[in-house]
Protein backbone atom coordinates (compact mmCIF):
# COMPACT_ATOMS: atom_id res chain seq x y z
CA UNK A 1 0.00 0.00 0.00
CA UNK A 2 1.61 3.31 -0.61
CA UNK A 3 1.37 6.55 1.24
CA UNK A 4 -1.24 8.04 -0.98
CA UNK A 5 -3.17 4.57 -0.68
CA UNK A 6 -2.61 5.01 3.50
CA UNK A 7 -3.73 8.46 3.20
CA UNK A 8 -6.72 7.99 1.96
CA UNK A 9 -7.41 4.89 4.28
CA UNK A 10 -7.09 7.40 7.15
CA UNK A 11 -9.04 10.05 5.98
CA UNK A 12 -11.85 8.03 5.17
CA UNK A 13 -11.72 6.09 8.83
CA UNK A 14 -11.81 9.89 10.03
CA UNK A 15 -14.85 10.68 8.19
CA UNK A 16 -16.72 7.73 8.68
CA UNK A 17 -16.11 7.81 12.69
CA UNK A 18 -17.33 11.46 12.51
CA UNK A 19 -20.63 10.32 10.67
CA UNK A 20 -21.17 7.48 13.12
CA UNK A 21 -20.22 10.02 16.07
CA UNK A 22 -22.79 12.97 14.56
CA UNK A 23 -25.28 10.66 14.00
CA UNK A 24 -25.93 7.91 16.71
CA UNK A 25 -23.09 8.64 19.47
CA UNK A 26 -23.95 12.10 20.27
CA UNK A 27 -27.50 11.50 21.03
CA UNK A 28 -26.76 9.36 23.71
CA UNK A 29 -23.90 11.55 25.30
CA UNK A 30 -24.45 13.57 28.54
CA UNK A 31 -27.87 12.05 29.03
CA UNK A 32 -31.09 11.86 26.60
CA UNK A 33 -31.47 14.65 24.34
CA UNK A 34 -34.92 16.62 24.80
CA UNK A 35 -35.10 18.74 22.17
CA UNK A 36 -33.23 18.14 18.46
CA UNK A 37 -33.54 20.99 15.86
CA UNK A 38 -32.59 20.79 12.07
CA UNK A 39 -30.30 23.81 11.13
CA UNK A 40 -30.04 24.94 7.66
CA UNK A 41 -26.95 23.17 5.67
CA UNK A 42 -23.59 24.94 5.01
CA UNK A 43 -23.09 26.18 1.25
CA UNK A 44 -23.04 23.25 -0.93
CA UNK A 45 -21.11 24.95 -3.02
CA UNK A 46 -18.29 23.78 -1.17
CA UNK A 47 -19.02 20.03 -1.10
CA UNK A 48 -19.58 19.98 -4.53
CA UNK A 49 -16.22 21.64 -5.42
CA UNK A 50 -14.70 19.03 -3.40
CA UNK A 51 -16.27 16.37 -4.74
CA UNK A 52 -15.62 17.57 -8.36
CA UNK A 53 -11.88 17.52 -7.65
CA UNK A 54 -12.32 14.47 -6.50
CA UNK A 55 -13.56 13.21 -9.47
CA UNK A 56 -11.06 14.70 -11.57
CA UNK A 57 -8.58 13.19 -9.42
CA UNK A 58 -10.62 9.45 -10.29
CA UNK A 59 -10.51 10.46 -14.17
CA UNK A 60 -6.91 11.13 -13.44
CA UNK A 61 -6.26 7.71 -11.90
CA UNK A 62 -8.58 5.86 -14.44
CA UNK A 63 -6.82 7.44 -17.77
CA UNK A 64 -3.32 6.97 -16.58
CA UNK A 65 -4.07 3.35 -15.60
CA UNK A 66 -3.10 3.98 -11.85
CA UNK A 67 -4.11 1.78 -9.22
CA UNK A 68 -7.48 0.13 -8.86
CA UNK A 69 -7.11 0.50 -5.27
CA UNK A 70 -6.62 4.05 -5.33
CA UNK A 71 -9.48 4.43 -7.56
CA UNK A 72 -12.12 2.99 -5.31
CA UNK A 73 -11.09 4.38 -2.17
CA UNK A 74 -11.41 8.14 -3.73
CA UNK A 75 -14.73 7.03 -4.70
CA UNK A 76 -15.30 6.04 -0.87
CA UNK A 77 -14.54 9.96 0.23
CA UNK A 78 -16.08 11.37 -2.82
CA UNK A 79 -19.49 9.20 -1.61
CA UNK A 80 -18.77 10.19 2.14
CA UNK A 81 -18.62 13.86 1.05
CA UNK A 82 -21.55 13.86 -0.72
CA UNK A 83 -23.38 12.25 2.32
CA UNK A 84 -21.85 14.31 4.89
CA UNK A 85 -22.44 17.91 2.72
CA UNK A 86 -26.14 17.04 1.06
CA UNK A 87 -27.66 14.18 2.79
CA UNK A 88 -26.82 14.13 6.60
CA UNK A 89 -28.99 17.01 8.38
CA UNK A 90 -27.10 19.18 10.58
CA UNK A 91 -28.70 19.41 13.95
CA UNK A 92 -28.47 20.84 17.48
CA UNK A 93 -29.32 18.96 19.65
CA UNK A 94 -30.04 20.00 23.61
CA UNK A 95 -29.80 18.29 26.73
CA UNK A 96 -30.25 19.20 30.35
CA UNK A 97 -26.76 20.64 31.51
CA UNK A 98 -26.24 21.96 27.63
CA UNK A 99 -26.35 21.23 24.16
CA UNK A 100 -24.68 20.09 21.28
CA UNK A 101 -23.72 22.26 18.48
CA UNK A 102 -21.88 21.26 15.67
CA UNK A 103 -20.48 18.48 17.53
CA UNK A 104 -19.07 19.97 20.38
CA UNK A 105 -20.25 20.29 24.04
CA UNK A 106 -21.78 24.29 25.34
CA UNK A 107 -22.80 24.12 28.99
CA UNK A 108 -25.84 26.88 29.09
CA UNK A 109 -23.67 28.59 32.16
CA UNK A 110 -21.31 29.79 29.62
CA UNK A 111 -24.15 31.49 27.66
CA UNK A 112 -23.70 35.12 28.46
CA UNK A 113 -26.60 36.33 26.31
CA UNK A 114 -28.95 35.14 23.18
CA UNK A 115 -30.40 37.51 20.82
CA UNK A 116 -32.62 36.83 17.43
CA UNK A 117 -31.70 38.90 14.82
CA UNK A 118 -34.45 39.90 12.26
CA UNK A 119 -33.71 37.08 9.56
CA UNK A 120 -34.13 34.47 12.06
CA UNK A 121 -30.59 33.76 13.12
CA UNK A 122 -30.19 33.38 16.86
CA UNK A 123 -27.38 34.53 18.23
CA UNK A 124 -25.52 32.86 21.13
CA UNK A 125 -22.95 34.66 23.06
CA UNK A 126 -20.20 32.60 25.07
CA UNK A 127 -17.86 34.28 27.00
CA UNK A 128 -15.00 34.80 24.16
CA UNK A 129 -17.18 34.25 21.26
CA UNK A 130 -20.53 33.71 19.79
CA UNK A 131 -22.55 31.23 17.77
CA UNK A 132 -24.84 31.57 14.56
CA UNK A 133 -27.52 29.30 15.11
CA UNK A 134 -29.87 29.30 11.45
CA UNK A 135 -32.86 26.62 12.16
CA UNK A 136 -34.14 25.06 9.42
CA UNK A 137 -38.09 26.20 10.15
CA UNK A 138 -38.24 29.53 11.61
CA UNK A 139 -41.38 27.80 14.06
CA UNK A 140 -38.52 26.14 16.34
CA UNK A 141 -36.78 29.13 17.41
CA UNK A 142 -39.92 29.16 19.73
CA UNK A 143 -39.41 25.40 20.79
CA UNK A 144 -35.96 26.72 21.57
CA UNK A 145 -37.01 29.71 23.38
CA UNK A 146 -39.66 27.09 25.57
CA UNK A 147 -37.32 24.75 26.16
CA UNK A 148 -34.22 27.15 27.29
CA UNK A 149 -37.23 28.77 29.97
CA UNK A 150 -37.80 25.25 30.95
CA UNK A 151 -33.97 24.34 31.77
CA UNK A 152 -33.14 27.59 33.74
Amino acid sequence: MTLTQSLLVVFILLLFGWAIYDEWILDSRRGPTRLKVALLRRSPVDIAIFTALVAILIYNNITAHGPVLTTWLLGVVALLAIYSGWLKQPSIRFKDQGFFYSGIWIDYHRITAMNLSQDGVLVVKLERKSLYIRVKHINDLEKIYQFMLTVQ
